[in-house]
């Protein structure tokens, strides 16, 4: 197991269908310790989160969840100690909450800019911060940032201008992290999937547009959550020990660079 009794929190993990469940689960099979966190956590998502697991491991395994808007920096720092104290420390964390929205440029207003930038960099950054304080203190850890193809060629796909901008500045702040907490044994990295098929396609993208981008996609088809997840477990676990820094790009060869 690549993740045996290690504390992993997860953000986006309320829909079954999204790369923050699917990286949940692959975990769980691994040994983790799961710990997700969303917006929309109650008694009755997290129920249905650990049911799904716990089928698909087909054994016991530790799945907690938490309510946290990402939004609120002393949320993040709240929610992240209550973790320690719950489980005594966090080993990884992997940022997947995510916003999209497709808009011409020049159609976004101050409200969809400001929201697509709080919750997509901000709540990013305010959970990383958190983490790192942490992370510092025990000289140990691992973030795993989910940006987005759209970040590298411009948008273009399936979000906007905002979108595209938001997560460019996701893959930025990875990066300053990897070198500035090197030296205190924390890697950072960041994943940057293209068109996924999660429940934040649904009423972004029309079947005749899904067809039509996955067409484009040299593999012909659209990316699946534990895809996805697949490469969050390589960057969480030793078997990528030496790299930190690093952009992995899980698009089928829709952004060859």
């Amino acid at each position: 197991m690549l993740l045996k009794d290690k504390v992993c929190v997860i953000t986006g993990a309320a829909s079954l269908r999204g790369i923050g469940y699917a990286t949940s689960e692959l975990f769980a099979e691994h040994g983790a310790k799961i710990v997700v966190l969303d917006l929309a956590i109650d008694d009755s998502t997290l129920g249905a989160i650990r049911s799904s697991i716990r089928e698909r491991v087909n054994g016991s395994v530790s799945v907690d969840g938490l309510r946290c808007d990402i939004r609120n920096a002393a949320e993040c720092e709240t929610v992240l100690r209550h973790i320690v104290e719950l489980h005594g420390r966090i080993d990884v964390l992997v940022n997947s909450a995510a916003i999209v929205k497709s808009q011409p440029l020049l159609e976004i207003g101050e409200h969809d800019l400001s929201s697509m930038i709080d919750v997509n960099l901000k709540g990013t950054f305010h959970l990383c911060q958190s983490a790192l304080k942490l992370f510092t203190a025990q000289q140990s850890g691992v973030i795993v940032n989910i940006a987005s193809v759209a970040a590298q060629r411009g948008g273009g796909l399936v979000g906007g201008a905002h979108y595209a901008a938001s997560k460019g500045g996701v893959i930025s702040l990875t990066r300053s992290i990897a070198r500035e907490f090197g030296p205190q044994n924390i890697r950072a990295n960041v994943v940057c999937p293209s068109m996924t098929e999660t429940s934040m396609l649904d009423g972004t993208v029309s079947d005749a547009m899904f067809r039509d981008i996955a067409s484009t996609i040299p593999l012909r088809r659209a990316g699946k959550p534990r895809e996805i997840a697949g490469a969050c477990l390589f960057l969480a676990s030793d078997l990528s020990a030496y790299v930190t820094g690093a952009t992995l790009d899980v698009n089928g060869g829709s952004h060859i660079h």
